[in-house]
């Protein structure tokens, strides 16, 4: 069985190691950016959808996860991937002593091209960070290539009070998630044999 994670995040490549799935690692080209969908769990439902679908044309015997991760600010805002730590800042800064929402799309194409998908929504409690602990944070330069510009499996947890919902979900590949779309698909025992 060929599997393949359409992801270059190195976090959700841990997450399925863990999980003891033997797995390439093919990242989508598909661009982001250029999806009009703004709706934040409708967007990350697509744009996981498109970088699943678009590996999978690559790799047609296949079985293909796509995935997405965005972060909504408790005053609604999206927050995408920082370009830079002055934005990185802004999304520390507006999340300090607030709620974000978390959410993270699985979609998996199977080699005759059927689709599973769900999506996991979690709530981030940020702590009320100082104005030092922000600027530690963004010294770190752990919130690169990050939405939200945090992090729940290292250091950024300092910053996080408590999540409600599932942690590998904040961290970007929500297992409980997977595991429902591999029954779905009828892959679990293929998947997870060892």
């Amino acid at each position: 069985m060929k599997f393949i994670l359409a992801s270059q995040s190195p976090q959700r490549k841990t997450l399925l190691e863990g999980l003891g799935v033997e797995f390439s690692v093919v990242p989508s080209t598909f661009s982001e950016s250029d999806h009009p969908e703004r709706e934040p769990a409708a967007r990350a439902q697509v744009l996981a959808e498109r970088k699943a679908e678009e590996v999978a044309s690559r790799y047609p015997d296949a079985w293909v996860l796509g995935c997405d991760t965005l972060v909504v600010a408790s005053d609604g805002a999206l927050l995408e991937k920082p370009s830079d730590a002055a934005e990185a800042k802004k999304m520390i800064t507006l999340q300090s002593g607030t709620t974000s929402v978390v959410h993270s799309a699985l979609t998996l194409v199977s080699p005759d091209g059927n689709t599973f998908a769900g999506l996991s929504s979690s709530q981030v409690h940020f702590k009320k960070l100082s104005p030092e602990e922000i600027d530690w944070w963004i010294e770190t330069g752990l919130w690169r290539e990050r939405s939200g510009s945090f992090q729940i499996d290292g250091p950024g947890q300092l910053m996080i009070e408590k999540i409600e919902g599932d942690w590998s979900s904040v961290v970007g590949l929500p297992v409980f998630l997977l595991g429902k779309l591999c029954d779905d698909a009828g892959i679990r025992k293929e998947l997870f044999h060892s």
